[in-house]
């Protein structure tokens, strides 16, 4: 990559396997792993701690998952009461044989940002959910 020394764009830095909640802390552990030469990409799409303390709640989220929910265990909480806990969380399940994805909206309901939370577990999406949306 060219861009080494400027922030790359969230879908960028999802396209290369990073989320967009990673923590710069998280880059420093990749030499345990031999894995050294992604450090200056990881900096490039990692976020301070400092940073993610003072990052704003999303005004909503959509989670788009397929109708045979048996196939991603990590959304079956959708048929539970859970999702009524958070604000804004609408869960959309007519997307047929796609991957679940979570696209997060800005104030004015336009999509700020889109993950896929396929290789997450039911903890992890439950977890983003509480700390980019607002609890009822």
């Amino acid at each position: 990559l060219s861009a080494y020394g400027a922030e790359l764009s969230s879908e960028a830095c999802r396209e290369l396997g990073f989320s967009s909640n990673l923590l710069c802390s998280s880059c420093d552990l990749l030499g345990e792993f031999s894995l050294t030469k992604l450090q200056p990409i990881c900096r490039q799409c990692c976020q301070q701690e400092a940073q993610m303390e003072t990052r704003k709640l999303y005004a909503g989220a959509i989670l788009e998952v397929c109708g045979k929910l048996g196939r991603f265990p990590q959304v079956q909480f959708v048929r539970s009461e859970k999702p009524k806990m958070f604000k804004g969380l609408q869960i959309k399940q007519y997307v047929r044989g796609s991957d679940p994805i979570l696209k997060l909206l800005d104030d004015n309901g336009n999509m700020a940002e889109e993950l896929s939370i396929t290789k997450w577990n039911t903890d992890s999406v439950e977890e983003f959910l509480s700390e980019k949306l607002d609890r009822i």
